[in-house]
């Protein structure tokens, strides 16, 4: 099987930073470390679809090895003896993480395919495990457990994820990854063709806003989130939140052009998003 090489991953938010309590840095930095390396496992590399399901099915028995208690074999162990002991330590909900699995899983199998998702529908069903489960782990760290809390913490990951994929469009689909729901394309008469090429039309313009849209209306649907979390987590979840909408208005700039421009956060950024969660 091929083994993952370490990788340099450009990231829009922060992981274990300095505004988290620094009890919670280390089962933070493991939960990172264990999806970080899952989703090398299924994207990074030259391994074919087939190498890296099976090595996903591996990832995911030793994930289910240590929550028995039983010690992990040693390919993985930088990251399965960390998260064994974050395991004990802090209860973490094995089936979130399995949840993240599923769907790195779910990526290989429809990157493999050039396989589209159907509606909107399908596709937040990707993000629940994907994403979701990320901001749950979190809370739960955090001891926060109220189910309005728990939605709201959804909102805003299914958002992150949404964001993500409207940034990275240009990146995504010549590598044979559409999360540009096929119910959408249909509404917006947009061509298939069309976004293979990453070629901006009147069709896709409005697909690319409308999607746009879509994930700024569920993070501001979490967003009062930010409110019910008190310190430095509250803080650390102003500039997530921030950061995910800096980089919808800069996917909203481009008009449409996203296709084949990769928006990003700069440096000078930072200030603006500091004062609007400031402002929050």
């Amino acid at each position: 099987m091929t083994k993952p090489q370490a990788i340099t991953h450009y990231e829009n938010f922060p992981v274990a930073s300095l505004l988290c309590p620094p009890a919670l840095r280390p089962p933070i930095a493991a939960i990172y470390a264990f999806a970080r390396t899952a989703d090398d496992i299924a994207d990074e590399g030259d391994a074919t679809a087939s190498e890296r399901l099976t090595d996903l099915t591996a990832y995911r028995m030793e994930l289910h090895t240590i929550a028995t208690g039983a010690a992990p074999s040693p390919r993985w162990a930088q990251v399965f003896v960390p998260l064994a002991a974050m395991l004990q330590s802090h209860q973490l909900p094995v089936a979130l993480l399995d949840d993240l699995l599923s769907a790195f899983v779910q990526d290989v199998q429809k990157t493999a395919a050039a396989a589209s998702y159907a509606d909107r529908t399908e596709l937040l069903d990707y993000c629940r495990r994907s994403a979701n489960p990320v901001g749950r782990l979190l809370l739960h760290l955090y001891g926060v457990q109220e189910s309005s809390a728990l939605q709201q913490s959804d909102a805003i990951c299914t958002a992150l994820q949404l964001i993500n994929f409207w940034q990275d469009l240009s990146v995504d689909i010549p590598r044979g990854r559409f999360y540009l729901p096929e119910a959408d394309c249909t509404a917006h008469a947009v061509v298939r063709a069309d976004l293979l090429a990453l070629r901006s039309t009147p069709a896709t313009v409005a697909l690319v806003m409308d999607c746009a849209r879509w994930a700024r209306s569920e993070m501001l649907r979490g967003a009062p989130l930010v409110h019910r979390l008190p310190g430095r987590i509250g803080w650390e979840l102003r500039l997530v939140v921030q950061g995910g909408l800096r980089i919808l208005d800069k996917v909203e700039a481009l008009h449409g052009a996203s296709l084949h421009q990769r928006p990003r956060i700069r440096a000078w950024d930072g200030p603006l998003m500091l004062g609007r969660a400031l402002t929050m």
